[in-house]
């Protein structure tokens, strides 16, 4: 069985704004199961860090929540992307893939680039 890897410091939130933009309004357990599930199981959400990030994201204006029923029917705060949440999770993509282009410059090198 191979072993969970932590999330990034900073892809958390890319994470979670993405996921409430595909799949619409979630509850924090069910976000978390949902990337973990994305990354088919590599990834592992620690609770005591979702948590906190969710609250600085509305703190932010990039989400919003409002109590409601689980599937379970257990009282949840369900969260949704806010207009500047959309925002955001444009600027975040962006400069991922501008990063991650940088970085595949780097794995592409070969000595006769030196030169």
């Amino acid at each position: 069985m191979r072993r969970k890897k932590e999330v990034q410091q900073g892809t958390l939130a890319l994470m979670v704004l993405k996921t409430l933009a595909v799949l619409g309004p979630q509850h924090g357990y069910g976000l978390a199961k949902r990337i973990e599930q994305i990354s088919e199981d590599a990834l592992s959400v620690n609770q005591g860090t979702l948590y906190p990030l969710l609250l600085r994201l509305e703190n932010e204006g990039a989400i919003a929540s409002d109590w409601g029923p689980s599937a379970n029917n257990r009282r949840a705060r369900f969260y949704r992307l806010t207009a500047a949440g959309r925002r955001q999770l444009q600027a975040e993509t962006r400069s991922w893939q501008e990063t991650t282009a940088l970085i595949a410059r780097f794995f592409d090198m070969t000595a006769e680039d030196s030169l």
